[in-house]
């Protein structure tokens, strides 16, 4: 069976608990229910109003309710996301927008500037959605809450496939950012691979609705790191097609206390954040308020990106010694390389990690680099992997290459392999890692 979001969606709204919260943004609080008639609202709209299948929709959005609801809306409507970076200038974001070729952008209202010089420079949009309060839009722009409340929000009649895209654009830490073409059933595959070593998982769509049933909704989720780059994207992504509760933080960068007011008032249960730039803040607002938050809730915390270093780690756990660290090796070309557990009682080093069966390290010139050498060499993926990068075939046969018949994703990270398979990652070539994918 071919896995799209859109379908799963649209099996696990019915069986939710009534009232059950799918989206909170300080004290906006949106159900399942809601989130599911809004997202249909906002879909059947785009296609109704010039997008067509597989068209790309810009989001250029902070972390907020409604890029998730617009993720949902254009799973559903077999549309493409593509994630821009708010923090880019304005030609930073034309290149996003026209490399693209995005048919819709869904914008805050706090970039409407950066918006209206863009909007001449590309006529090939179709739909300007602007979130905010609705006041003075510009021409030819739609208010997105009056799209989201407007029609009966039932469900869209299209077909949907496994091979429907997400665009996930790189950092460009080596070049201008490149748009990773990711098709739904691989994604998904990449959410499921790692829970199978636990145990069962559904691996239909009557499993999982019988899964949710049985157990309930998922968990509670804050996305700490922005939802516009990986880590934050596909952590509340997974909660999502779980059925469980995302918690948008509502400061425009990381306000340490209000995340840990949050996971106290909200009963949060994971966290994803992206190494010490996040957690050394984080931890220095605990030590400024020993006692002060209840974080009995809290089960995981979930970094990808940069480095997490094992001394942050210790300190954090001295205040939440019942929760699980894991330090995610990944990549916006490949998910799930390997991961670091680290618990009050099981330290792990400093950027090392454990690796599984789709991982190998390979030097320059393709040949696999045997366990226990002293060879640095490329990790490289051959699970599922994305279709290559949008409109650049040769940077796609440069990182995705067939090696002995097996499709890998080698994006440039440089490594050491020890004899149990464990690594220790060196950098990215001659640069640093990309913090951004």
């Amino acid at each position: 069976m071919a896995w799209n979001f859109g379908n799963i969606l649209d099996t696990i709204i019915p069986v939710l608990p009534e009232g059950h919260l799918a989206l909170v943004h300080g004290d906006r609080e949106i159900t399942w229910a809601e989130m599911g008639h809004r997202s249909n609202n906002l879909g059947r709209f785009m296609l109704e109003n010039g997008a067509s299948i597989g068209d790309k929709v810009g989001f250029y959005m902070r972390n907020r309710p409604e890029y998730m609801e617009t993720l949902a809306a254009c799973f559903r409507a077999r549309l493409t996301h593509v994630n821009v970076n708010y923090r880019y200038v304005a030609d930073e974001v034309h290149y996003i927008f026209d490399n693209s070729d995005a048919a819709v952008v869904v914008y805050g209202k706090e970039f409407r500037e950066n918006v209206e010089i863009l909007r001449p420079r590309l006529p090939n949009v179709k739909l300007w959605i602007e979130v905010g309060d609705g006041a003075n839009l510009p021409a030819d722009t739609y208010d997105y809450e009056k799209l989201a409340t407007s029609g009966k929000g039932e469900n869209l009649d299209v077909a949907r496939e496994g091979g429907d895209l997400l665009f996930l654009y790189t950092g460009g830490t080596t070049g201008m950012p490149k748009g990773v073409m990711w098709e739904h059933d691989a994604l998904r595959e990449t959410q499921t691979m790692a829970l199978r070593a636990l145990g069962d998982v559904p691996e239909t769509l009557d499993e999982l609705k019988a899964h949710l049933q049985t157990n309930g909704p998922g968990e509670v989720y804050i996305p700490a790191c922005p939802l516009m780059h990986g880590t934050g994207l596909f952590t509340a992504m997974a909660a999502m097609m779980n059925g469980g509760t995302i918690v948008t933080l509502e400061a425009a960068s990381l306000d340490s206390h209000e995340l840990w007011q949050t996971v106290d008032r909200r009963g949060v249960q994971n966290i994803a954040i992206v190494g010490d730039a996040f957690a050394k803040p984080m931890l220095a607002a605990l030590e400024e308020n020993a006692g002060a938050y209840d974080l009995s809730s809290l089960v995981s915390m979930i970094s990808s990106g940069v480095m997490w270093s094992m001394e942050v780690k210790q300190a954090m756990l001295e205040y939440m010694p019942q929760v699980m660290l894991a330090d995610s090796f990944g990549s916006s070309e490949a998910v799930g390389f390997g991961s670091s557990i680290t618990t009050k009682d099981a330290p792990v080093s400093t950027a090392k990690f454990t690796t599984n069966d789709f991982c190998k390290v390979f030097d320059e010139n393709d040949n696999e680099i045997p366990r226990g050498s002293e060879t640095p060499g490329f990790i490289a993926f051959g699970g599922p992997v994305p279709l290559g990068y949008y409109k650049d075939e040769e940077k796609t046969a440069k990182t995705f290459k067939t090696i002995g018949g097996v499709r890998y994703s080698i994006p440039g990270d440089y490594c050491l392999v020890a004899e149990d398979g464990t690594l220790t990652l060196l950098g990215r070539g001659s640069v640093c890692i990309n913090s951004a994918g």
